[in-house]
């Protein structure tokens, strides 16, 4: 069964930065493109960030120069540093295959607030 356990939320100010991880089991992790995808309140699921299986990334034009999406193969982990936080990025942020695979279930986020 494959879990995905996302960590390192947390509340931080404005301006700040914080490092999001990403463990993955169950599933053939090294072929997979892998993202980053974050829940706003209020709004729906968006994606943010794709790193692929050659490690090339991509962002929502939005974050792109705050967000930094990169992944470990051995140990199975996607990691994605954000700085230069706004309140606009106050989200539960998680991580899952890119695209979303209907198989593979949602973890249950990472909790990321900013505010002063």
């Amino acid at each position: 069964q494959v879990q995905l356990v996302e960590s390192g939320g947390g509340v931080v100010q404005p301006g700040g930065s914080l490092i999001l991880s990403c463990s993955v089991s169950g599933i053939n992790f090294v072929d997979n493109d892998w993202g980053w995808y974050r829940q706003r309140p209020g709004l729906q699921r968006e994606w943010v960030a794709r790193i692929s299986r050659n490690h090339a990334a991509y962002y929502l034009g939005s974050v792109s120069g705050r967000f930094s999406i990169s992944r470990n193969n051995l140990e199975k982990m996607v990691y994605l540093r954000i700085k230069v936080l706004k309140t606009d990025d106050t989200a539960i942020y998680f991580c899952n295959t890119y695209p979303p695979l209907d198989s593979v279930d949602w973890g249950q986020g990472a909790r990321v607030t900013v505010s002063s």
